[in-house]
């Protein structure tokens, strides 16, 4: 594996980059500086806080790696919709003041709760109540509900043995509790994050329910709308993941994410900076930063 640099870092020294990890302000476990500190305790030498929709999470985080020494990349995670499909789009490296940027995540953030209100109902209707309380007990963030603190309420009311269960049977497409609902598009979170000096990776990709000719047609629009990057390593990808991904990257001219997805300990895949190297020969979107 190309050894990449920061300044101040030995040429011998193999960056442990971390480009993707949530706290409270979104659907983490740990406060954001907490998180900083777990991350630095674990050998991370750059990290991006990726909240969804939220920047609220960075100055503390900023605070933190400064005491502690360590890299930190302004990170979001945006939640879009392509053809019905809703797909999440990291931003790094932007200035987390651009105004476009910071209305754009507001838009988003106001429709979570009337959506929380209706997947509530959804649920009721099988014989499952209170979860529109339950989970706003799991949220520091009300404006920022999500699936995932859902899902900790229906683990904590016996309803669910974990998380993966309960997206395998409820808050899904096709699965009780699952509500449509519009977000952002494609096009938005990249006029977003470039307009802010950012740069944009698709997140995640191994999640999406694309077919292999969907999945280009949805890296063709990517690409075309000035997008950069693609999470080759991450949390929840296996190796065959990892490899198709890894030529996709190759074969579209984008550079590298590695990113643990990580939201708390006991509920991530891995823990932060707890990942495998990018596969050689391609070219990591730390390079820009």
């Amino acid at each position: 594996m190309r050894s990449y640099r920061l300044s101040g870092v030995p040429a011998a020294h193999v960056l442990n980059c971390d480009l993707h990890c949530h706290s409270t302000c979104s659907d983490g476990l740990l406060a954001a500086a907490d998180v900083v500190r777990r991350a630095a305790a674990n050998g991370v030498d750059m990290l991006a806080l990726t909240d969804h929709d939220n920047l609220d999470g960075l100055p503390s985080a900023q605070a933190a790696a400064d005491e502690l020494a360590m890299t930190l990349v302004n990170g979001v995670e945006i939640s879009i919709e392509w053809e019905a499909l809703q797909i999440h789009i990291l931003g790094f490296a932007f200035d987390r003041a651009d105004p476009l940027l910071n209305a754009g995540l507001a838009t988003i953030r106001a429709g979570r709760i009337e959506r929380a209100r209706r997947m509530s109902a959804e649920l009721e209707k099988v014989g499952i109540s209170g979860t529109f309380d339950g989970a706003m007990r799991h949220t520091a963030n009300p404006s920022l509900i999500s699936r995932s603190h859902f899902g900790r309420f229906l683990v904590e009311s016996g309803a669910c043995k974990d998380l993966r269960s309960v997206f395998e049977s409820y808050l899904v497409p096709g699965r009780p509790g699952y509500v449509e609902h519009r977000w952002a598009t494609l096009a938005d979170s990249l006029r977003w994050i470039l307009g802010a000096g950012g740069v944009a990776a698709v997140a995640h990709p191994g999640r999406y329910k694309l077919s292999r000719a969907d999945m280009r047609r949805f890296l063709t629009d990517f690409r075309d709308l000035g997008g950069q990057a693609i999470e080759v390593i991450s949390g929840s990808h296996t190796q065959e993941h990892v490899d198709a991904f890894g030529r996709l990257a190759r074969e579209y001219g984008f550079l590298a994410s590695r990113g643990s997805d990580f939201h708390g300990p006991g509920e991530s895949y891995v823990d932060l900076g707890r990942l495998a190297p990018l596969p050689d020969g391609l070219q990591p979107v730390w390079q820009l930063f």
